[in-house]
């Protein structure tokens, strides 16, 4: 269908709020495998309690992520791997309470870096202070 040359602001706003309004409310999974109370996500297997996957593996209280593994509590991820409670981050692998990272490994706690690894707070460290200093927080941080 095209659009008509004379189609409206008016009418386009509310053509427009109708689509979004479907869109959020569609709820059914498609070519899922056993996922468990997932809501409207695509090509998944063994997610849970997550909405509006596409193409993820075993992600537990997730939303709106695309070719991600193993995350959990996060949304908005792209291509990411073991990230924990992280927003909007993209190619990027073992994050904990990260955002908008992309490219990264490694990452707590990090806001904004793109390539980075072995950072806590945006601050590098050598891989053995990275581990030993966010086993102790995760520890003190009841994680």
């Amino acid at each position: 269908m095209t659009l008509e040359v004379e189609l409206t602001a008016r009418e386009f706003e509310r053509r427009f709020q109708a689509l979004a309004l479907r869109s959020a409310g569609a709820k059914d999974n498609e070519a899922c495998v056993e996922c468990a109370r997932c809501k409207g996500c695509l090509g998944c297997t063994f997610c849970q309690d997550s909405t509006r996957l596409v193409r993820c593996h075993f992600c537990v209280r997730c939303e709106s992520c695309t070719d991600s593994s193993h995350c959990r509590g996060s949304r908005q991820l792209i291509g990411c791997q073991h990230c924990h409670d992280c927003e909007g981050c993209s190619h990027s692998a073992y994050l904990v309470r990260c955002v908008s990272l992309t490219n990264c490994q490694y990452c707590f706690g990090c806001v904004g870096l793109s390539g980075k690894d072995f950072h806590v707070l945006n601050e590098p460290y050598d891989r053995k202070t990275y581990f030993a200093l966010t086993a102790r927080l995760s520890r003190e941080l009841g994680w």
